[in-house]
């Protein structure tokens, strides 16, 4: 909202009300605003779930340290919330189909990782003497997880494939000599037909991005092309399930990452940074000429967004590290790994998902091969069989004695490694 009330003074020239038009303010602005928040206000919820008794309950899995994180309080994920969607309101354009996009699927993913902790919370059952008897909750079912992140991956689909603003430009002409690398912040707001000669129009497309090809893009109407439709009308019956199956992995991924302190939390920082420049470099025209990739209108909005989720993490991390004050639970975990999913796909890069998530991708892998053999080897041999200690695959280091900060902090470290080299990914092809 300050962004309008900004635009609003600067038509009475207002001093200053001028730099809320450039997207490397305001998103500064957005990472400040939601660092501040969750830090600020991260312990005074905290001490809220305390006295409300509002804690992890942990299952004796045979973990170094796994008993005394009983009682931790969680949901942390709502402190996320707020510090993302505070800042989004305040600076983003809001009438932004992306925008729309992102906040949606903020509050929807948010809401359904909330049921889930709920359910999960101790709830209390008073006894005939007067006390009170613990009890632990499942949480949501599986289904009804899959069927809240199919509902999500069937809005995004359709508003990507027939929203009017949901559009991308090709380059029509290749130019010898580039617009110097000073005027970036001149041009960072211009629209797509400002640059007739390097762009086209506005119009739409399911083509996204391939890593390493030198023809570095792919349609996804060359699908139904094979079955006869020559002109894509009908490609959205595969790019919507595409969708669902990218919004499903990723946000479980994520779910399944947060395992130990502060690991879900770091890595998606690291992968949020690079969702960040990836978008930035999309929509602005100089550098999407320099780099020779799709330009999309309007998608700088999505850099603010993904700065507020930057700060939020970080900020987050301050009390999720190790030893952990908090938790995010599913709360943060869906709606995190929702975010970076359905910002890939915005940003036309969903193919470049299983390097810039490398860690959720793993995790989600080791889990998927544990299961399988075992179920497959208790079939033959009578006796389940496993290729890992433990998985998710951090549990599996935990086993081999390695501590947990240990793990977290490599984890991240890889994780950002991922995120530079799908950045390489922009330039070798």
């Amino acid at each position: 909202m300050l962004y309008y009330l900004f635009n609003w003074l600067h038509k009475f020239h207002f001093p200053g009300s001028g730099v809320f038009q450039y997207i490397s303010v305001r998103s500064a602005l957005a990472f400040v605003f939601a660092l501040i928040i969750s830090i600020c206000f991260g312990k005074r919820f905290i001490n809220f779930l305390r006295r409300k008794q509002i804690g992890e309950t942990v299952r004796d899995l045979g973990l170094s340290g796994q008993n005394e994180k009983a009682g931790t309080p969680t949901m942390g994920g709502l402190i996320i919330i707020a510090a993302i969607l505070i800042p989004a309101l305040l600076l983003c354009e809001l009438r932004n189909i992306y925008v729309i996009v992102m906040l949606f699927t903020t509050m929807w993913l948010g809401w359904l990782g909330f049921m889930d902790d709920f359910y999960k919370m101790k709830a209390k059952k008073m006894k005939k003497d007067g006390t009170y008897q613990k009890q632990d909750k499942d949480g949501l079912s599986p289904k009804m997880k899959m069927a809240g992140q199919i509902v999500l991956g069937v809005i995004v689909g359709v508003v990507m494939y027939f929203h009017p603003d949901a559009t991308i430009c090709e380059k029509v002409s290749r130019t010898s000599e580039y617009t110097p690398i000073e005027s970036v912040l001149q041009v960072e707001n211009q629209d797509a037909e400002k640059a007739p000669k390097i762009f086209g129009t506005p119009h739409h497309s399911t083509k996204t991005t391939i890593p390493f090809v030198k023809n570095h893009e792919m349609n996804y109407s060359w699908i139904t092309a094979w079955f006869g439709d020559k002109t894509g009308k009908w490609s959205f019956l595969f790019f919507i399930p595409i969708v669902i199956f990218i919004i499903a992995a990723v946000s479980n991924g994520a779910n399944l990452t947060d395992g130990i302190d502060g690991l879900a939390t770091g890595t998606t920082a690291t992968v949020a940074a690079g969702i960040a420049i990836l978008a930035y470099v999309s929509g602005n025209i100089v550098f999407a000429d320099y780099l020779d990739i799709m330009y999309i209108p309007h998608i700088g909005e999505l850099v603010i967004f993904v700065s507020a989720v930057l700060g939020a993490c970080l900020g987050f991390y301050w009390w999720n590290c190790y030893p952990a004050q908090i938790f995010m639970g599913d709360t943060g975990s869906l709606m995190l790994g929702g975010i970076v999913a359905v910002s890939c796909i915005i940003i036309r890069k969903e193919l470049l998902i299983p390097i810039l998530c490398g860690i959720y991708l793993i995790e989600t892998v080791t889990v998927i091969i544990q299961t399988s053999y075992f179920k497959f080897t208790k079939k033959r041999y009578g006796e389940g069989r496993r290729v890992f200690l433990m998985t998710p695959i951090h549990h599996h280091f935990q086993m081999k004695g390695l501590q947990e900060n240990k793990i977290a902090q490599r984890f991240i470290l890889v994780s950002l490694i991922l995120v530079v080299l799908t950045l390489v990914t922009l330039k070798i092809r």
